[in-house]
């Protein structure tokens, strides 16, 4: 072979060696990139993102499983669907948990000292609510407007008409979330039990940023609440025993007891907390500081 048909053949298979095998920067480029954590290269989530995103707890299937519904378990005592209304007929105040008060620690002194100085000059105390903060447990089952509750075998739903709070009674068996990855929330876990003629309720993991009873008394984070719930009058009143224990805040139990009156001509309206109205309010704190404000000037 001549010099010059060598050099032709080198040139040629050079030439296709190349052309078959792209440049680094041009295989980089058009490698497919990795999907991000929880996505699939199809642009949607993997089924652990899903787990995650649904709150799936896969040791128990939730209230509203077929599977849960349709176990066979006893018949309980009572229904308590319907809507309900704290019993304010002897008096408006009722729908306080106190007096009587156990004997309260500082946080709690300081808050019934402050709460009596502020009601003497006519302006609010620790007004939570004014600035849409949840009400919580236990007041949010006395505030002033009605619940309506619908009871399944595994959990009692409860829509509060104050800014239509949600609170959930699971009755399915399970247990209370592990202290160590409970989320705490205004309203609690509450898990139930029936014991006899009474439905006994345990709520715990209650948030307590600015979180008060009554007056503005505080809670700390191991607030718990025990309601043993009977039904009387053929099913148009419910009676709740409450016991309250937080020892950060004060020793032994905190007691008191609340009936609500069945109210069949009555709904649940839709409600939204909406902080720049409840500026106007000479009941709230924004309200009360916008009315002086005025009358300084």
């Amino acid at each position: 072979m001549s010099r010059n048909a060598s050099r032709f053949l080198t040139a040629v298979v050079a030439a296709c060696v190349i052309g078959s095998v792209p440049s680094l920067a041009a295989a980089q480029a058009a490698a497919p990139a990795s999907p991000p954590a929880g996505r699939t290269a199809g642009g949607g989530i993997t089924q652990q993102r899903m787990d995650e995103l649904a709150h799936k707890h896969p040791k128990y299937y939730g209230a509203l499983a077929p599977e849960n519904l349709n176990k066979k378990r006893p018949k309980p005592p009572f229904d308590v669907t319907g809507t309900w209304f704290v019993d304010l007929r002897r008096s408006f105040n009722d729908f306080r948990f106190g007096p009587n008060y156990p004997a309260f620690k500082e946080p709690g002194q300081t808050a019934l000292r402050e709460a009596e100085e502020a009601r003497k000059k006519g302006v609010p105390y620790r007004d939570v609510s004014g600035q849409c903060y949840p009400i919580g447990m236990p007041m949010i089952m006395t505030r002033v407007w009605p619940i309506s509750m619908i009871q399944k075998p595994t959990i009692i739903y409860m829509l509060f008409a104050f800014t239509n709070s949600m609170r959930f009674i699971y009755l399915d068996g399970r247990e209370h979330s592990d202290s160590d990855y409970a989320v705490p929330t205004y309203n609690g876990e509450s898990i139930g039990k029936w014991e006899k003629d009474a439905l006994v309720v345990t709520t715990k993991y209650i948030e307590p940023n600015e979180h008060y009873i009554d007056s503005g008394i505080p809670i700390s984070d191991e607030f718990q609440i025990v309601e043993r719930i009977t039904m009387l009058d053929k099913g148009m009143k419910i009676h709740i025993d409450y016991t309250m224990t937080d020892p950060k805040m004060w020793p032994g139990e905190w007691k008191s007891s609340k009936d609500f009156l069945r109210q069949d001509y009555s709904d649940i309206p839709e409600v939204e907390c909406l902080p720049n109205l409840n500026q106007n309010l000479p009941s709230t704190g924004a309200g009360q500081k916008a009315l002086d404000d005025r009358a300084s000037k």
